[in-house]
């Protein structure tokens, strides 16, 4: 009976290859996320990032929070280049309207190292009015990294 015992103890243990599994993978963070909040965005739950760009290029669309996702890619090109324009814009300043309760735009910029983490908020992006010029280009900036990622979206 004793000798049972331990060789059941073995097996769960890893002796004889039963007891040990492999890890789950760890779950895949997009290298880019832009997300389109809608004025009137805080009652709703079913908001969904536009567009998950991962580091090879592979992408998701949704043309809109109810729309079915669709797989893609965005060119390495196009990626690279929105990246560094991102790590421009994080050291500007795109301003905060007086009337900010609407839209919101954001891109999230998440490599491998935590530390080099971008996140661009835009609150209020139809909004101008009490805004610098500087504050004005820097959100052009933004919406033009925002349009040229969706619109280099290739479906599969």
């Amino acid at each position: 009976m004793a000798a049972a015992t331990g060789m059941v103890a073995a097996m769960l243990s890893g002796a004889g290859g039963l007891g040990a599994a492999d890890p789950a993978p760890a779950p895949s963070i997009a290298l880019l996320t832009l997300t389109a909040f809608p004025a009137g965005w805080q009652t709703r739950t079913d908001l969904r990032p536009a567009l998950e760009v991962q580091s090879d290029g592979r992408a998701v669309k949704r043309a809109d929070s109810s729309a079915q996702a669709v797989n893609g890619t965005v060119p390495a090109d196009v990626l690279g280049a929105a990246i560094a324009d991102i790590k421009a814009l994080a050291a500007v300043d795109m301003g905060l309207p007086q009337d900010a309760d609407k839209a919101t735009s954001i891109i999230d910029y998440m490599p491998q190292a935590p530390d080099q983490d971008v996140h661009l908020i835009v609150y209020g992006p139809e909004i101008n009015d009490g805004l610098s010029d500087e504050q004005k280009a820097s959100r052009k900036r933004f919406d033009d990294v925002f349009q040229r990622l969706l619109n280099a979206f290739v479906p599969a």
